[in-house]
């Protein structure tokens, strides 16, 4: 592993300096058990610490396929999914690796008594199977989470609706968080130049389903002018979703649950934030009842804000919790465009506020490829930054996964891979020193 990091350090390393190193047999990767699957059995959500179900375990290095990329992984990141997977909920995902293994031979690689997660990174190509051409050793890339087998015609339109879509790292093996990973190439994407590994790692799945979410014409098609409210402005999701919002001539109502993350709001440029915190919205009576007067104060609120104007777009991932104020807030025709359910997957709101107001409730879920690309194009540009706020080692990994589960984070969090620091892989200085404040906006606060 070390003659892999030494080619990658070093400023002079070509295509066949990186085809000519062996490959080790293993690599250490954060991994799930299978045989711990019941580990949490009787707890709740938030008594589940994936510091007790997450592993660093050295794995076998997978043989590599047709049309795939075994990538050295310089830096990762920490999603929900990861969080998910972690906790075993709302299932296992070994169902999932049981399920893809059944598919063909190759696949069956992924059916394995261990998951090694994680749906982001920033690294080097080291190999890439037959079939490849768009990529070749020593390419630096990131990769984008979304694996699909296009065998049949409906994934053709758009990827995202192939029957057999996964997303790699939580639906497949072989993820991000790890020493090496196993990809397929039409997931690589150019690394954008200006970043560092870590900071390159962190906008891909979020990014991506932010993009597809607000702004694609899968999602909510956002256009200039709108109001857009966004619930958990200054987190992995919302930041970009607030982001989006500015660059697209939108206004961003933006929801968070502190002083500190409406601070970090006011630095990405937003001005309308409401601290539902400090200003104390329930929008649940108890565990079964909502309170309608609640959505009413917040409808109210947002006027204040946008000068007597509803919200044309909700971007909803919490879920069960602001479900129901989302429906009544959003305007007549307007759209509800929902993912994730971070507080739960039932959701419950009043469907007189739906029905006789010709709203719309879409569902989304990542990207597709040519979304994911648009995505990381705007990133390379300098329009979309980072929002990496804190960076791990692969062996804190855990600790990671626990401050996302318990919201204690702020944008993205990061993992050092085979990266041994901070700071490393930008190519264009120049460039970054344009944007270097916009990069570290989420670092300073």
């Amino acid at each position: 592993m070390q003659e892999i990091l030494d080619a990658i350090l070093s400023s002079d390393s070509t295509a066949a300096d990186f085809a000519a190193i062996k490959l080790p047999e293993s690599y250490r990767a954060v991994t799930l058990h299978k045989d711990e699957e019941q580990m949490f059995a009787g707890l709740d959500s938030r008594d589940k610490d994936p510091r007790k179900s997450l592993h660093l375990d050295e794995v076998a290095l997978p043989e590599l396929g047709p049309g795939e990329a075994l990538v050295a992984v310089m830096a990762s990141a920490v999603n929900y999914n990861t969080v998910w997977s972690s906790i075993y909920e709302p299932v296992s995902t070994f169902g999932f690796l049981q399920r893809y293994g059944r598919l063909s031979p190759l696949t069956k690689r992924h059916d394995l008594p261990y998951h090694v997660l994680g749906s982001d990174l920033a690294g080097v190509v080291l190999r890439t199977g037959a079939g490849v051409n768009a990529w070749k050793p020593g390419d630096e890339v990131v990769a984008h989470c979304l694996s699909v087998e296009l065998e049949s015609s409906d994934g053709h339109n758009d990827t995202m609706m192939d029957p057999e879509q996964r997303i790699w790292g939580f639906e497949t093996n072989f993820g991000g968080l790890a020493q090496i990973a196993l990809v397929k190439t039409n997931q690589l994407m150019p690394k954008p130049a200006h970043l560092t590994w870590e900071e390159a790692a962190s906008p891909g799945l979020v990014n991506s389903t932010a993009y597809r979410q607000l702004v694609s014409q899968n999602g909510a098609g956002m256009k200039q002018g709108d109001n857009v409210l966004i619930w958990g402005a200054s987190g992995g999701l919302g930041s970009y979703a607030t982001q989006y919002a500015l660059a697209g001539g939108a206004t961003p109502i933006c929801v968070v649950s502190s002083a500190q993350k409406a601070d970090i709001c006011r630095a990405m440029g937003a001005e309308a934030i409401i601290d539902r915190s400090a200003e104390g919205y329930r929008f649940w009576k108890d565990e079964n009842t909502q309170d309608p007067r609640e959505w009413k104060r917040l409808g109210g609120r947002i006027r204040e804000l946008t000068g007597g104007e509803d919200v044309d777009i909700v971007f909803e991932h919490p879920g069960r919790e602001t479900f129901g104020a989302s429906v009544y807030v959003t305007r007549k025709g307007g759209t509800i465009v929902t993912c994730a359910s971070t507080s739960g997957y039932m959701h419950q709101y009043d469907n007189r506020y739906l029905w006789m107001s010709l709203k719309k409730i879409v569902g989304s879920h990542f990207a597709n490829y040519r979304e994911a690309w648009e995505a990381n194009r705007l990133v390379a540009k300098g329009k979309i930054h980072p929002t990496l706020s804190k960076v791990y080692s692969l062996e804190e990994t855990g600790q990671a996964a626990l401050d996302v589960h318990h919201n204690k984070h702020q944008g993205k969090v990061g993992v050092l891979c085979l990266a041994p620091e901070e700071g490393l892989g930008v190519r264009d200085p120049e460039f970054r020193a344009k944007h270097v404040d916009a990069i570290n906006r989420f670092r300073d606060i």
